[in-house]
């Protein structure tokens, strides 16, 4: 357990207090600093390289039930070359598929820095048992993987199974070995804002490396409040144990703009120590080729329309 935190494994009682002690949101500040903080413009010489962080923050993501090896290594092969006329386009931090789909990504990737995600624990629903939910992710795990996104179960958390949730985590986080852990809350799912900064809380505490909003799969998915309060979650946590933590929106996230309303949200909210993709990501299929397109028109002036970039 991390220092600063009390001993919270296998003690509901204690993990109960713990997230009831938590202060209550509030609903109407909160919306409140996220709406004046959306309103906030950059400079002009500034947006380059905020468009260029932003693309190294993406996870190139493909869910689908028509995946296949064909499409995760097309998708591998935009990763690689994300704008053919432009060279020195930043590469994005991960290409997230299934876990059975794995193997061809990480096949495709190899060599490279960008890594490979997987989502696991039956994802989207988490409906199954903890043994498939493992059994999951191992399998994406033995074919080389540097992140696991797992999804919590909501139910067991909304019916206030606390310890159930954290200990599933728990199990998770140990069958992940060396490869990261986000934690993904289905936040448009858990209904309120204090349910959601007790599901960051208890995701952190639990050992998840990331906290994520979403599936992409359940409206609503990353808002702007929500990602204030898990990012507040995020430094918290680090002021009381010492150990940074990432966030990662999903969902939703397909322009430019929105995602530089992010990146403002990350430097006010967490700090400039999360404006880095090994602590800040955007899960998202669309939001490349706009940041792609918006790169072009800074740099060579004009728009650029979405006939010049590849399609996924």
């Amino acid at each position: 357990m991390a220092s600063g935190l009390p001993d919270l494994a296998g003690d509901e009682d204690s993990l109960r207090r713990f997230l009831i002690g938590l202060p209550p949101v509030d609903p109407v500040g909160l919306e409140a600093r996220a709406a004046t903080l959306a309103t906030r413009s950059i400079k002009k010489q500034s947006k380059l390289a905020a468009i260029d962080l932003a693309i190294s923050m993406v996870d190139l993501t493909t869910l689908e039930g028509a995946d296949s090896p064909g499409k995760v290594a097309n998708l591998c092969r935009k990763a690689l070359v994300p704008d053919p006329g432009v060279p020195q386009t930043p590469l994005p931090a991960a290409v997230c598929i299934y876990p059975d789909m794995a193997a061809v990504a990480v096949e495709s990737l190899a060599g490279s820095a960008v890594r490979v995600a997987s989502v696991a624990t039956a994802f989207p629903a988490g409906r199954s048992s903890m043994e498939v939910k493992l059994a999951d992710t191992r399998l994406a795990v033995s074919a080389g993987v540097d992140e696991i996104d797992m999804v919590i179960d909501r139910g067991a958390f909304l019916s206030g199974q606390w310890g159930l949730v954290f200990d599933q985590i728990q199990q998770i986080k140990q069958a992940c070995g060396e490869a990261r852990l986000k934690v993904i809350l289905e936040t448009g799912e858990l209904a309120t804002y204090d349910n959601i900064r007790r599901a960051s809380w208890l995701a952190l505490a639990a050992g998840g490396d990331f906290i994520k909003t979403s599936t992409g799969k359940v409206s609503p998915a990353a808002t702007l409040p929500v990602i204030h309060l898990m990012l507040q979650a995020v430094k918290d946590f680090r002021a009381l144990t010492g150990e940074q933590r990432g966030v990662k929106p999903a969902g939703g996230i397909r322009s430019t703009k929105d995602a530089i309303r992010h990146l403002v949200a990350v430097g006010e909210v967490a700090g400039p120590d999360w404006l880095d993709p090994h602590w800040f990501r955007f899960g998202a299929s669309s939001l490349l080729n706009d940041l792609i397109m918006q790169r072009r028109t800074q740099t060579e002036g004009g728009y650029w329309g979405a006939d010049y970039v590849s399609i996924d």
